[in-house]
């Protein structure tokens, strides 16, 4: 193993590290200028993942490979340009030094780009027994789950011990849970009566648990009030002002009633998941303090972005929404700024330009919050398709992804629900003679 700078060649230009290969990496490397600077990007993962389609994998609606692409094809032929796959260990800023898992390596300028970590609010049984939805791994992972609990409830004779396997709680009411919920109804009213016909598909319940009074409660009242009516025609369960105190793997304790079930899945918090060593960098929401030229406070050579990173001005006391369109323009705009100081230009201060947020609750059913209008509706659900299409790396991404919709869409089919990966719930044993096939 090479510890010196991970094999990367010393020339005559500074040294950009970048850390994550998000939609604020991604960006920040496309637009850097490799005339002025060497740039290094630092990813645990050689791929790049579309994270806002993550829940249609989750629900067998697309696979893998149609939202994730590979990083060094994304910059094949970029000059100046090295990718490795590895984890950062260390930070040691006095020396201008990572640590990383393949070995170390000198910076420059050090952009910090980790993205978000789930938030469980110190609730061990939850992050335990629960699951998330943060990484492509955990969402083949939930994947798996839900076709091994109807593989197992068909086996079970009472239906008590069907519905803890067919019943399914989502907490949190944000854009995950409300378009993960979506799917699992279209999974209920197309694909699973036909896959399981000796199963009573009336008896999958679908919940929403919400601690607030509304759903997308960062969308206007428009779509939080369209959505809702939206999960109801569904059949979805939607229970607000309702907190998750505890979860053993078979009940859900919340403040109003018990609900059994097999399956919770935990979208109702997020934080960042910055570097140890910025500990003292950082607000109550783990997130990396920046000035408005997005310069970690305390440092002069690092820089954050994304949901790891927080401006910090008496506007914004706690940071802009972790949007991936946030984080796309923070990578582009450090980018330009970047390219200016090698011009010895001064630097401009970042602003957010809101164009815009959108949800989608299942087939024909969108909404769409904009400066100028709010509308819901299957309008609403064809610019949620056009723009997400639009939002992928690659042209054969977005073929893949239009011709699985446009086949679910006439089909009422989705795409393989295989399980490739044997998911144990903790402390079940002999859970499923499933062999494991991956």
């Amino acid at each position: 193993m090479n510890t010196n700078n991970l094999n990367i060649p010393s020339i005559d230009l500074p040294r950009v590290v970048i850390v994550g290969s998000g939609f604020a990496g991604l960006k920040a490397v496309k637009t850097i200028d490799p005339k002025k600077y060497q740039i290094v990007l630092l990813d645990k993962n050689n791929y790049h993942t579309f994270q806002p389609l993550m829940y249609q994998v989750a629900s067998s609606g697309l696979e893998p490979d149609s939202i994730v692409y590979p990083i060094r094809k994304v910059f094949k032929g970029k000059k100046n340009f090295h990718f490795r796959m590895a984890e950062v260990q260390k930070l040691n800023a006095d020396k201008n030094e990572l640590v990383t898992n393949i070995g170390n390596v000198n910076y420059d300028i050090l952009v910090i780009a980790t993205g978000a970590t789930t938030n469980f609010f110190g609730n061990k049984n939850i992050a335990k027994h629960g699951f998330t939805m943060k990484s492509l791994r955990e969402s083949l992972d939930l994947r798996s789950i839900i076709i091994q609990n109807f593989e197992q409830a068909v086996n079970l004779s009472t239906i008590e011990d069907r519905q803890k396997f067919m019943n399914f709680v989502i907490v949190g009411g944000g854009a995950t849970g409300v378009e993960l919920a979506g799917a699992l109804a279209e999974l209920k009213k197309s694909i699973l009566p036909k896959d399981y016909p000796d199963l009573d598909l009336n008896q999958m319940q679908i919940h929403i648990i919400e601690a607030s009074d509304k759903i997308l409660g960062s969308m206007s009242s428009n779509a939080s009030e369209k959505s809702y009516k939206f999960l109801k025609q569904f059949g979805i369960n939607v229970w607000l002002n309702t907190f998750v105190n505890d979860y053993d793997g078979d009940i859900v304790t919340t403040n109003k009633k018990p609900f059994h079930t097999k399956t919770l899945i935990w979208s109702a918090g997020v934080k960042g998941a910055p570097l140890e060593e910025m500990e003292d960098s950082l607000n109550k929401h783990k997130r990396i303090k920046t000035d408005e030229f997005n310069k970690v406070i305390g440092y002069e050579n690092i820089y954050a972005l994304g949901d790891v990173a927080s401006i910090v001005n008496e506007e914004n006391e706690l940071g802009h929404p972790m949007l991936a369109s946030v984080a796309g323009q923070q990578g582009t705009h450090l980018a330009k700024n970047l390219n200016l100081i090698a011009s010895n230009k001064p630097m401009t201060p970042f602003r957010y330009k809101d164009r815009g947020t959108m949800a989608t609750i299942g087939k024909n059913k969108a909404v769409v919050d904009l400066s100028f209008i709010k509308f819901s509706g299957l309008f609403a659900w064809f610019i949620w398709m056009f723009l997400h299409l639009m939002l992928l790396v690659d042209f054969r991404n977005r073929l893949i992804v239009f011709i699985n919709w446009t086949w679910s869409y006439f089909n009422s089919d989705r795409g393989l629900r295989l399980i490739v990966r044997k998911v144990k719930r903790v402390g079940e044993v002999n859970y499923s003679t499933l062999e494991n096939v991956n």
